[in-house]
């Protein structure tokens, strides 16, 4: 019987957003499961999570696990240090006290940027290879939006990613990196790797695989993986970390070298021929929202606006009001807006009661640049203390806790209200406070894409926005100091020179 050491140290890192992530929130988990060590480990099961599937693939197989600790917090900006090296040493210290192992697999990110290192999982990977030798199997399943390094596929026998944008595969990857480990730990031997990384910046809004030319690509790699070719795979990146290997990358693994670099060239090929198709329409709040009401008048199901800058799932904190203001400025009717993230007003709000009235300054509290709180009296539809399950494709029966939380109303605009942060990517994210989302004119969802798998089939048309917040949708907007010379900063775009007159800055308008 195999016995197999697991862990899972997962953060999607915007070095240009205002909040960093410390160890609390790693404990807390926000849209992620909190914090599980040891024998807890194992109870990651049945939820869409890279190591739920692998522990459920791996227990099939009949493999023995020697769990370490599976940690994972919102998207922010850096991991703090002592974050980072806390979790960091309960992983490798669980594999130094496990005992003989036969491999090792990590759920990880691939976009982790800490106070001290660009290249968190790459560290993370090295210090793993360093435990347990150059003969043990290191296998990693990474996200899709993962920044990969030369550092993460040196050290690691194979990195599998995520093929779905929204997220509806994570178990599935967990699952299929068990699979690839069950043939290196059948056949004994190592496969050849092939790794590309391409020459442009891919803006996240539009790497959704739901549509082109995301779809397509992914349909093309299916079919280019063979016994030749087990395990193939394109990540579009995350345009938002603030280091030399942040970009798209290919890499593939084979039975021999020319296997694996025919696939890489031939996808990465693929890639760099839609170049100027990963692009799209931007509206500004008042063209989207006034885009919206007209189109409401005829529509049956609700039109819905990504607030794609302010995207917890990216960074945000999830506090902006640019899209509020929106609504409220143009008398949208049936109009409901989520998350808005802040603990004071839910706080006012609770204290207030239901059905009161309550002055306050909502959001607006993360210091972007255009943004500020805003200033009015609500009416307290409904309160709530956060905690229910999200049921939908993306998060996947997750238990949520948003802490206190409500729903507030100005006008015909509704406005959900939390004390923590997570993307709004369940219709459930609505209706805990009493919203129902099929029956709203318009949803204002601070989301980039993440959304698209349960709101989809409830929308009659999806725009997307740009208010102000941490994650530009268009990366050639952000103050990059360190990527390498020459990837172009957005499809089509301008190539980064280093030593230029940009200026560091975390307010993104």
């Amino acid at each position: 019987m195999p016995r197999i050491a697991i862990g899972g140290f997962l953060h999607e890192t915007n070095t240009f957003a205002p909040t960093k992530a410390i160890y609390a929130d790693f404990v807390r988990g926000g849209g992620w499961p909190s914090m599980a060590q040891g024998a807890d480990v194992l109870k990651l099961r049945d939820i869409n999570v890279g190591l739920a599937g692998f522990i459920g693939e791996a227990e099939a197989r009949g493999w023995e696990l020697a769990p370490t600790i599976f940690a994972a917090a919102s998207p922010c900006a850096h991991v703090a240090r002592e974050a980072y090296e806390r979790i960091a040493a309960i992983i490798v210290d669980g594999l130094a006290n496990a005992g003989p192992l036969d491999a090792v697999y990590l759920d990880l990110h691939g976009a982790m940027v800490s106070e001290h290192l660009d290249d968190g999982e790459g560290e993370i990977l090295a210090r793993v290879r360093r435990l347990i030798g150059a003969d043990v199997p290191l296998v990693a399943s990474l996200d899709l939006h993962a920044n990969v390094t030369p550092e993460m596929v040196r050290h690691a026998d194979a990195l599998i990613a995520y093929r779905t944008y929204p997220h509806v595969d994570m178990a599935e990857t967990g699952r299929a990196a068990a699979r690839h480990l069950a043939l290196l730990l059948a056949s004994r031997q190592r496969f050849a790797r092939a790794f590309r990384q391409l020459p442009f910046l891919i803006p996240i809004s539009w790497q959704c695989t739901n549509d082109q030319p995301a779809s397509s690509i992914y349909q093309k790699l299916a079919a280019m993986q063979s016994e030749a070719v087990p395990t193939l795979s394109f990540c579009p990146g995350f345009p938002a970390a603030d280091f030399a290997h942040c970009g798209p990358s290919v890499f593939a693994y084979g039975r021999a070298q020319a296997d694996a670099d025919v696939a890489a060239d031939q996808l990465a090929a693929i890639i760099e021929g839609h170049e100027s198709d990963f692009d799209g329409r931007i509206y500004t709040p008042d063209e989207g929202v006034r885009l919206a009401i007209e189109l409401a008048k005829t529509a049956s199901k609700p039109i819905i606006i990504a607030d794609t800058q302010d995207n917890p799932g990216a960074g945000g904190d999830s506090d902006t009001t640019g899209m509020l203001r929106a609504l409220v400025r143009n008398r949208a009717a049936r109009a409901a807006i989520g998350v808005i993230c802040d603990p004071a007003s839910a706080k006012a709000a609770h204290a207030a009661g239901r059905g009161a009235t309550v002055k306050l300054a909502l959001g607006g509290k993360s210091g972007i640049r255009g943004d500020s709180p805003y200033e009015e009296t609500f009416v307290v539809e409904k309160l709530s203390d956060g905690k229910f399950i999200a049921p939908g494709p993306y998060f996947g029966g997750r238990d949520m806790d948003m802490g206190p939380s409500a729903c507030l109303r100005t006008g015909e605009v509704r406005v959900v209200v939390s004390s923590h942060k997570a993307q709004l990517a369940d219709q459930s994210m609505f209706r805990y406070v009493g919203i129902e989302p099929t029956q709203q004119a318009i949803l204002v969802n601070k989301s980039s894409v993440h959304f698209r798998a349960d709101f989809e089939p409830i929308a009659e048309k999806i725009l997307i926005c740009a208010a102000p917040g941490a994650m530009p949708a268009d990366p050639a907007r952000l103050p990059w100091t360190k990527l390498r010379t020459g990837i172009r900063l957005k499809p089509g775009g301008p190539a980064f020179i280093p030593n230029t007159s940009r200026s560091s800055s975390p307010a993104i308008g």
